[in-house]
C-alpha cells in the first residue's frame, strides 16, 4: 500500500512513511511459499548450532521516555551506535521532503536559503537544483539565480540533519527508499546496482530491470535486493511510485514550508537498508517496539523473522547494553585516547574546521628496529581508526598524523590497509595518499552530530575550549 497520509488539506498533511509500515499488506508465507527451496536457503543465510550466524547484531534499547539507542556489533565489538530521540521533529530529518520556499538566492555563494518550516532555512546549493536541460545553451549547468528566484515554491529533500549553527542540506533530487530498491523520481538516466553483490547476482538484477524499469524515474538497486524476485522487485517499485503520486498530490495543496513526506523512525529505517542475512539477529527489549519490527520484518523478508528476538530484561536480570558489553564500550568511545592492541594509542580531537588524529607507540617498544616497530604499530592504528570514525560518526576533513615512517613500500602498505578498513564503512570516504611527514588527509561525509555531540553538552565553565583562564594573571 502506499503511504497513508493524514487529512488532505489539514494542517500537517504530509505521507506518513512509519504508517505505511504499519499498512503493510504482503503475505509473507505466500512469499516464503513462492521460492523454490536453493532460493529459501540462500536468504535465509547460514546457521550454527540451530541459531541463525551472521557477521552483524544489532541490539536495540528503548526508554521509557521513548529515546532509543541502537548499536550494531561485529561479532562482540561495537561498530555502530545511534540515537534516536522522541521529539526529533526538527533535528533529525534527514530523507525527509518539504514544500520549501525560497527564502534568498545568493549568487555569490552558489547557493539559496529555503524555508522549509523548521527553526533554521536549510541551504540548497547550485549542484542540487534540478533543472531542465532544453532550457540551457551550451549545456552547462545554469547559474543558480536563472534557475531558482525568491518566493518560489519548490519540492526539496534533506540530504544532511541540520548540525549546530548550520541547517539542514537540502536537494531538489528527491529519492524515495524501498526495501529493494530507491526510485529517484524524475531522473530516469539514474540507474544502478549495489557493488557489494557478487557479479552473477548483479548481471540477474540487472536483467530483470531492464523489464520494470519506468519510464520516468530512475532506479537503484539496494544489497538487500540479493535473491529478491522479479515480483518482489514490481512491488516495491510500484509502492514508491504510487508513494511519490501521493507526494506530488500533496505539493499541489500544501502551503510552503510544509512536510510532504516524513522517514519512518530510525530503528525501521536501519531494518529497512540494513537488515540482511549478514545479521545473526536483531535484539529489542521494548515489547510494542518488537512487535512493530517483527511484524515489518515478516511482511518484507519473511525468510529472516527468526533472527528479530525480544530481550526481557526482567527475566534476564540484566540490562540489554550491559548483556552485550555495549555500555563498556560506549564510555571507552567517548574517551580522547584509544589504546592499541601491542600497547600504542591514538589520540582524536576535534576541532571547528577538521578533526586531528595522533598516532603514538607509547608502551610498544617493539623487537626487531625502529622502522619495524613503527610499521606494525601504524597498521594496527589504522584498523582502529577506520572502527572509530565510523563508531564515532566523525564527519569533515580528518587528518592523521601516523608516525614517520622510512620506507615507501611501508607508507603504501599502511594506505592500503587504511583504505581495506574503511571499505566496511558504508558512509562515503575519500582518502589521499600519505606524506612525507606521515599526514594522511581524507573527508568523511558528515550526514549527523557525532556520537560525542549526541552524549554530551558544551562546558558552561570554559566554553569547549578545555581550559579555564587564570584571571589573576591580569591583575
Amino acid at each position: 500500500m502506499p503511504g497513508r497520509a493524514r487529512h488532505a488539506g489539514a494542517p500537517g498533511a504530509y505521507v506518513d512513511a512509519a504508517a505505511q509500515l504499519a499498512d503493510v499488506d504482503v503475505d509473507g508465507t505466500a512469499i516464503l511459499e513462492s521460492l523454490d527451496t536453493e532460493t529459501l536457503e540462500r536468504r535465509r543465510g547460514t546457521r550454527r548450532k540451530g541459531r541463525p550466524a551472521g557477521r552483524y547484531l544489532m541490539v536495540v534499547h528503548q526508554r521509557a521516555d521513548g529515546l532509543a539507542h541502537l548499536a550494531v556489533l561485529e561479532g562482540r565489538t561495537l561498530v555502530e551506535h545511534y540515537v534516536s530521540l522522541p521529539t526529533d521533529e526538527t533535528m533529525s530529518i534527514d530523507g525527509n521532503i518539504y514544500l520549501g520556499r525560497v527564502q534568498n538566492v545568493l549568487p555569490g555563494m552558489e547557493a539559496a536559503f529555503v524555508d522549509i518550516g523548521t527553526p533554521k532555512n536549510g541551504v540548497l546549493y547550485r549542484g542540487d537544483v534540478v533543472y531542465d536541460a532544453s532550457d540551457v545553451e551550451g549545456g552547462e549547468r545554469p547559474r543558480i539565480e536563472r534557475v531558482l528566484r525568491n518566493g518560489q515554491s519548490i519540492i526539496v529533500q534533506v540530504t544532511k540533519n541540520p548540525i549546530g549553527h548550520k541547517g539542514a542540506r537540502l536537494t531538489q533530487e528527491v529519492s524515495l527508499a524501498g526495501r529493494f530498491v530507491v526510485m529517484v523520481p524524475g531522473q530516469p538516466q539514474t540507474y544502478g546496482i549495489s557493488k557489494r553483490l557478487p557479479d552473477d547476482e548483479r548481471k540477474r538484477l540487472r536483467r530483470i530491470l531492464d523489464r520494470l524499469r519506468p519510464a520516468d524515474a530512475g532506479l537503484i538497486v539496494r544489497t538487500a535486493a540479493e535473491g529478491a524476485t522479479e515480483e518482489e522487485l514490481e512491488r516495491d517499485m510500484l509502492r514508491l511510485d504510487a508513494q511519490w503520486k501521493q507526494i506530488s498530490e500533496l505539493a499541489k495543496k500544501a502551503k510552503p514550508g510544509s512536510l510532504l513526506y516524513k522517514e519512518p523512525p530510525l530503528v525501521i529505517r536501519l531494518i529497512r537498508e540494513e537488515f540482511t542475512k549478514e545479521y545473526r539477529g536483531v535484539v529489542i527489549d521494548s515489547p510494542e517496539l518488537y512487535e512493530e519490527v517483527r511484524a515489518y520484518v515478516e511482511a518484507i523478508a519473511p525468510e529472516l523473522a527468526d533472527r528479530v528476538e525480544y530481550y526481557d530484561p526482567a527475566e534476564e536480570r540484566l540490562p540489554i547494553f550491559e548483556k552485550f558489553h555495549v555500555h563498556e564500550q560506549l564510555h571507552k568511545a567517548l574517551d580522547r585516547k584509544v589504546w592499541l592492541p601491542s600497547g600504542g594509542s591514538i589520540i582524536i580531537e576535534r576541532t571547528e574546521a577538521l578533526t586531528v588524529i595522533d598516532v603514538n607507540t607509547g608502551k610498544n617498544v617493539g623487537a626487531s628496529n625502529l622502522e619495524e616497530t613503527v610499521y606494525r604499530n601504524n597498521l594496527e592504528a589504522a584498523e582502529v581508526i577506520a572502527r572509530e570514525l565510523r563508531l564515532r560518526d566523525i564527519g569533515g576533513i580528518i587528518v592523521i598524523d601516523f608516525i614517520d615512517m622510512e620506507s615507501k613500500a611501508n607508507r603504501e602498505s599502511v594506505e592500503e590497509a587504511f583504505r581495506q578498513a574503511l571499505a566496511r564503512d558504508k558512509t562515503r570516504t575519500q582518502v589521499f595518499p600519505i606524506s612525507e611527514l606521515g599526514l594522511l588527509e581524507m573527508t568523511r561525509k558528515r550526514v549527523s552530530e557525532g556520537l560525542v555531540e549526541a552524549f554530551s553538552t558544551t562546558c558552561p565553565h570554559c566554553n569547549g575550549r578545555g581550559f579555564v583562564l587564570d584571571e589573576s594573571m591580569f591583575d
